[in-house]
């Protein structure tokens, strides 16, 4: 009998393969930071399309050493690996939007700013690898992080296909451990790499364990604090989760009609 596991990483595979037939194309790109959500995104391909599976390793001032073993994962994992070192794109791109004012925003809506800045440009750079290739790009969020808004609108949340939007933080760790994942990735830290030391749950100020639970309804066990902190931060992210709205859609929504003037 089949674990569940199995079952999922086969039925994502069957996902893949149609979705890009579908599109015409001939396989899937994504970027790969070493970590837990883009290993797995990562197996799934390689399975998928076998030599037609692209993982892009875009350091923007990071660590060598993550920049080393992103490589050597993807190797590992039977993608075509190929690496695009963006930190002087980074570094031309905010010194030609530097302004005056600029010196006026607040310490943490300065360095968010900056830092979301890497995801938007490793979007673009996907993007223009998959179109050379004829691929989809696809997105490494899973369902935990969807739910909280807790990617980059645009950057990392810019995708084709999400071949794990719709599994908990969890549910990513155990297929992850069918689909061989080293077990150093299965438990390590979850981290953007957005600043040095920046880690998941250390900005979030509560751990996947308890999103996770939320989520699926075990809610009993949390804080009412924690329950506050994830309320919130899904109900400001909605945003993250639509398509931009039109004065048309709003209409419709109160029950109204849009008439051009």
């Amino acid at each position: 009998m089949k674990s569940w596991a199995q079952g999922e990483a086969e039925r994502i595979q069957r996902w893949l393969i149609r979705k890009v037939e579908e599109a015409g194309a001939r396989g899937g790109v994504l970027g790969l930071s070493g970590g837990l959500d883009s290993a797995v995104v990562g197996a799934l391909a390689a399975r998928a399309w076998p030599g037609r599976a692209w993982a892009l390793v875009l350091p923007c001032h990071s660590d060598p050493q993550l920049v080393a073993a992103a490589k050597d994962l993807g190797t590992a994992l039977g993608l075509q690996v190929v690496t695009f070192d963006l930190s002087t794109v980074y570094d031309v791109f905010t010194a030609t939007l530097a302004r005056p004012e600029d010196r006026r925003l607040e310490a943490g809506v300065s360095r968010l700013r900056e830092a979301n800045l890497k995801p938007r440009l490793r979007m673009a750079a996907l993007y223009h690898v998959a179109a050379g290739r004829q691929a989809l790009v696809l997105g490494t969020s899973n369902r935990s992080e969807r739910f909280i808004g807790y990617f980059t609108k645009w950057g990392d949340g810019g995708a084709d296909l999400l071949p794990i939007g719709h599994l908990l933080k969890r549910e990513v760790r155990e297929l992850g451990r069918f689909l061989g994942v080293p077990e150093a990735i299965l438990k390590k830290p979850p981290s953007a790499d957005l600043w040095p030391g920046q880690t998941d749950e250390g900005e979030l100020g509560f751990t996947y364990d308890d999103l996770d639970a939320y989520i699926a309804g075990d809610r009993d066990g949390l804080s009412p604090e924690v329950r506050r902190m994830i309320e919130e931060r899904h109900r400001m992210t909605a945003h993250k989760r639509s398509m931009p709205p039109d004065p048309g859609e709003e209409e419709e929504k109160h029950g109204g009609t849009f008439q051009m003037a």
